[in-house]
């Protein structure tokens, strides 16, 4: 079994920073994307984020673009979600999930993996 864990979430004001962490244990699979997702009351969960195996691939959705960067430590098997210029509409339950290979999804079907979330409250 594959376990994800997140932790980093909080309450913060508009225009505050949060970094994100997701630490994986168990049979994970090498080589592994992992990505973000959040989820927001009554709404989908939707992608946030992605990060390849080797780190030289990334992708990001429009709606937080320039303002987060995914990254990852493949020794600590962590990803980690900078976000900055955090914005009310940020609020939601992110989580991590991950998928075998080298190939990456914006799909949330395509991710077996995921973590329990981490909730996020920006406040204006």
């Amino acid at each position: 079994q594959v376990q994800l864990v997140e932790s980093g979430g909080g309450l913060v004001q508009a225009g505050d920073s949060l970094r994100l962490s997701c630490a994986a244990s168990g049979r994970t699979p090498r080589p592994n994307t992992m990505a973000w997702f959040r989820q927001a009351p009554r709404k989908e969960r939707e992608f946030v984020a992605a990060i390849g195996w080797t780190a030289t691939s990334t992708y990001y959705a429009d709606s937080i673009k320039g303002r987060f960067t995914i990254s990852r430590d493949n020794a600590k098997n962590t990803v980690y979600l900078q976000m900055n210029s955090l914005e009310p509409e940020d609020t939601a339950v992110y989580y991590c999930a991950a998928v075998a290979g080298w190939n990456f999804s914006l799909q949330k079907n395509e991710y077996p993996y995921w973590g329990q979330g981490t909730q996020v409250t920006v406040s204006s």
